[in-house]
């Protein structure tokens, strides 16, 4: 069922504003990463404490996606996009201007991912219901780019501003980007129909999700996979200044630093997703995740050893870490809106995400926690077993893969190529 009138935007101006979109309200959402360093010691934060603030980010995003999701099934993924990328710009604003401490953060950077979820797995259902299967996973690849480039420019620009002028003002402009990107939401689903897809007999959410293996598989695989990457993007930008002070740079520089060269990692993402994609659309999904959770699990299990080492081989593995921990997360995606009718979609991707976003709010505590346990204090030196952590999510993200594989429903994806 669709209400709403008629539009004439061509695919790729409506892809394109739904990206820009997507990049611009990302600004926000590792701009604490970007500064943590700082507010550990202003805010005499211990590891844990920190990681907890990071944490309340991700079950507040969690809950949204949870409740922006079940939205879509009820009235349609556009107004759940539309009101989502709305209260995202306020919000923001308020944890830029008003956060004095980790209690204070941790509230109002839960509250400003609270009200942000509706513009990504909204987005996604947007993308299904417009691109058919043989070029749906290069689209989707695309909007997951978007998110790649907006972290990266989250932590470029408030790396930048840190340096000079100090860490509420970088929050600050990280925050302007949900405003504008409140903005290009409009632009982008103005006069564009919602749809509402009905069920039918028999196509209750138990018999298409609740007893459907590949789709109890892919999200599986997606709960392990936020946790290494979740985990990872909330802790490298520290991990980096930590390995630039044993090299001698003092904090506040090395915190810059650290912000400005995991900018990097997550370029390296935004290939990734672009790329992973339209690979799925030739040779497969199941093929796709399981390349990219075994180099990203091996990752995890040697990158925190790293931070002593000669810098460029830290580079080295760092790019090829970013590339891998992000490239199977369009297509598991994509996978997934191939798997379950789509009158359950959205309810499928909110299961989906809480299990995902919540795993990954437990690996940002835990995570602190080994670093607080193997550590006696900041400066932090030892990071190897906390990345470890991480490589434990990874390896029980690539055998749920490749379970999948070995099954006869994963035929289903990728018009057949499993």
């Amino acid at each position: 069922m669709s209400t709403g009138g008629g539009y004439e935007r061509g695919d790729a101006a409506w892809l394109t504003g739904l990206c820009l979109s997507r990049f611009l309200v990302a600004l926000v959402f590792t701009s604490y990463a970007a500064v943590l360093p700082v507010l550990q010691r202003e805010w005499e934060m211990s590891a844990a404490a920190a990681g907890a603030v990071a944490s309340a980010f991700q079950i507040g995003y969690a809950c949204s996606l949870v409740g922006f999701n079940l939205l879509s099934d009820r009235i349609g993924a556009r107004p759940a996009f539309l009101w989502s990328s709305l209260a995202g710009a306020p919000t923001a604003l308020a944890f830029a201007l008003l956060a004095d401490g980790p209690v204070s953060a941790a509230l109002l950077y839960g509250l400003t991912a609270l009200s942000m979820g509706g513009n990504y797995t909204p987005g996604l259902i947007l993308i299904a219901e417009r691109f058919p299967a043989a070029t749906r996973g290069r689209a989707t690849g695309f909007f997951l780019a978007a998110t790649s480039v907006g972290y990266a420019g989250s932590l470029f620009l408030t790396g930048a501003v840190l340096a000079r002028f100090g860490w509420r003002a970088a929050l600050l402009v990280a925050s302007l980007g949900p405003v504008l990107g409140a903005v290009a939401a409009v632009w982008t689903v103005w006069g564009m129909p919602t749809r509402v897809h009905l069920r039918r007999a028999g196509q209750g959410f138990s018999s298409e999700f609740l007893r459907n293996p590949a789709a109890l598989l892919l999200t599986a695989a997606y709960t392990f996979h936020s946790w290494e990457l979740l985990g990872m993007w909330a802790w490298t930008p520290a991990f980096l200044s930590a390995s630039l002070m044993l090299q001698g740079q003092e904090l506040a520089r090395a915190t810059g630093g650290g912000a400005r060269l995991s900018a990097l990692f997550h370029v390296t993402g935004f290939l990734a997703s672009s790329t992973a994609g339209h690979l799925s659309d030739r040779f497969g999904r199941t093929s796709v995740i399981i390349a990219m959770l075994a180099v990203s699990t091996m990752c995890s299990l040697t990158f925190g050893w790293l931070v002593a080492a000669p810098f460029w081989l830290l580079l080295l593995v760092g790019v090829v870490y970013g590339f891998s921990a992000v490239g199977d997360s369009p297509v598991l995606s994509v996978a997934l809106t191939e798997a379950v009718a789509p009158q359950v979609l959205g309810s499928s991707l909110a299961v989906r995400s809480l299990a995902g976003f919540g795993a990954g709010a437990v690996a940002q505590w835990s995570f602190g926690r080994v670093l607080d346990a193997t550590n006696p204090g900041p400066p932090y030196t030892q990071w190897g077993w906390a990345y470890c952590l991480l490589g434990a999510g990874g390896a029980a993200g690539l055998i749920s893969a490749i379970w999948l594989r070995l099954r006869p429903e994963s035929r289903r994806l990728a018009g057949g190529l499993g």
